[in-house]
């Protein structure tokens, strides 16, 4: 079989949960405060995936204004009965201190592009829950339980349960089946059986450096459960010259001729602090059930950096330079995605005869409602640009181009005004990228005079761990540097604080803090990878 190198969904792509459905796989990711919620995507040979649906876009069924950075869709899980899809999810609305608001749903459709049904709630007792299909019909819900009594690990073991299919709800008792080995943070539970026995795989570790797989067994759904002999069958905590680090959350998925994988989250750090601008990404490594009856990785618990798969990836495609054109059709492209509202018309429209129209909302690090839209860095190494037209009338008005993780992450170039109604160039920043983390630092660089009209092209280029912005005001007008040349390893989960967990985006943006809706045109927008050291994929 073709040699195939991981990840195969690289970028922000954590918590895979992974079926098969006749000859066609399909695979979810958690979106966090990403809108719409959930990505899943679609394969025939495991190498080459199209995203094939964004389920939760709609406002009955997700709306995340004044969700904190880290919350909204973890982990979510699709299975399939033979009849239907079912997809769990969890919406956490509040992750720091002793409580966790974890709001878990279920959705179901006839077909992976819907339409999915309106969301039944299930419980917030824990998070990351998933389905399990019994070959007697009965269907039992998995999940983690929190216990906020417990100080040091409130991750109280996995709580099985039945569910009534008919009603969406919870019947009979529920049992804490599994508390987990000595290495704690016991989550992210799928239940499998095979040959007579229940598996039940689940993620240990934390999701950072001592991340895990580790797998139990039992005869009975209820157990006791015995812990795998070698207990972690994937994780790279023990090798830290590993190239995929940070492996664990994962899920089991078996070929039409009886060959078995697991998908699992990983990331990619860079340079000596270790840090993931990427985020959490999704591999797959070949797997194999022993004359014991338990399953192994191919080669050893370490992933490998590339798997045999059934099928051949043209990686031309990843390095392909990507044009969106705004105002060529009326939809945004699904690469795009939002902060938080299901509400996109209140932030943007594309016209046909302007382009990308932003409507000036709140600032950029806002947890309510923000015009910003972004698409994945997907490279350790990129090219972007856009070209914008923009008349602000303060400095309370603003608009460009940012670099993204979160409110306490991302550097922006903006186009904004001055006490006496001018243009200029600001490069806008979190409180991280200051030199000693103080406000009252002096600022990252001088702004820039530009003249009153005219649009504007702004451009950035990453190279690892080094973002310069750079500008032009006109379309044929070489671009000059602006600014000094910026970390760009701070928008990494190492550097958003506690309970970071997506990953590095690229956009535009644009916000009015007068409250008149001042909007930005943008033309267009240009992400191209570029091939550079160190690159791994």
């Amino acid at each position: 079989m073709p040699l195939v190198r991981n990840p195969v969904l690289p970028g922000f792509h954590p918590d895979p949960s992974i079926i098969r459905v006749g000859d066609v796989y399909y695979l979810a990711t958690s979106t966090f405060q990403w809108f719409p919620g959930v990505l899943i995507y679609q394969s025939k040979d495991l190498a080459n995936w199209e995203l094939a649906a964004r389920p939760l876009d709609r406002k009955s069924l997700l709306d995340m204004r004044g969700h904190p950075d880290g919350a909204g869709i973890w982990a979510p899980c699709l299975s399939h009965d033979g009849e239907r899809f079912w997809l769990v999810y969890t919406d956490v609305r509040r992750k720091e201190g002793s409580f966790k608001d974890t709001l878990n749903y279920i959705i179901t459709a006839p077909c992976i592009t819907g339409p999915w049904s309106e969301s039944s709630y299930i419980n917030a007792s824990g998070f990351d829950p998933s389905l399990f299909h019994d070959d007697d019909g009965r269907k039992w819900f998995i999940n983690m339980l929190w216990d906020h009594r417990r100080r040091k690990n409130p991750f109280a073991g996995i709580v099985v349960q039945e569910l009534d299919p008919a009603t969406c709800k919870l019947i009979g008792p529920k049992k804490n089946v599994f508390h987990g080995t000595e290495i704690g943070y016991t989550e992210g539970p799928h239940l499998y059986k095979r040959n007579g026995w229940y598996y039940l795989l689940t993620a240990e570790g934390g999701t950072q450096y001592y991340h895990t797989c580790t797998l139990a067994r039992s005869r009975r759904l209820w157990g006791p459960y015995e812990v795998h002999p070698d207990t972690y069958i994937l994780t790279s905590k023990d090798d830290p010259l590993a190239a995929l680090q940070r492996a664990g959350h994962g899920d089991i998925v078996d070929t039409p001729d009886g060959k078995t994988y697991v998908a699992h989250l990983m990331s990619r750090p860079i340079i000596q602090r270790r840090r993931c601008v990427l985020g959490r990404e999704t591999s797959l490594q070949g797997a194999y059930w022993g004359e014991d009856d338990w399953l192994y990785i191919k080669g050893a618990p370490v992933p490998a950096l590339s798997v045999e798969l059934p099928g051949q990836r043209d990686d031309s495609a990843y390095w392909a330079k990507r044009v969106y054109k705004f105002g060529t059709g009326l939809e945004l492209h699904s690469d795009f995605q939002w902060l938080r509202t299901p509400e996109p018309e209140r932030i943007f429209s594309i016209n046909v005869n302007d382009g990308l129209k932003l409507i000036g909302r709140e600032a950029i690090g806002s947890w309510y409602e923000q015009a910003l839209v972004a698409r994945r860095q997907t490279h350790f190494s990129y090219n972007a640009e856009t070209v914008l037209s923009f008349s602000p009338t303060d400095e309370r008005e603003f608009a460009g181009l940012t670099a993204y993780y979160s409110r306490f992450n991302f550097f922006y170039l903006a186009v904004t005004g001055t006490d006496h109604g001018q243009r200029e160039l600001r490069i806008m920043s979190s409180q991280a990228s200051f030199p000693n983390g103080n406000l009252d630092d002096p600022p990252v660089a001088l702004p820039v005079p530009v003249p009153k009209e005219g649009k504007v092209r702004l451009a950035l280029e990453i190279r690892l761990d080094k973002l310069q912005f750079s500008y032009a005001l006109g379309s044929e007008e070489s671009l000059e540097k602006i600014g000094p040349v910026l970390d760009a390893s701070i928008l990494s989960d190492e550097c958003g604080g506690p309970g970071s967990f997506t990953g590095a985006f690229v956009g535009m943006a644009c916000s009015d803090l007068n409250g008149t809706e001042k909007s930005a045109i943008f033309d267009y927008f240009t992400y191209e990878p570029v091939h550079y050291k160190y690159d791994r994929y």
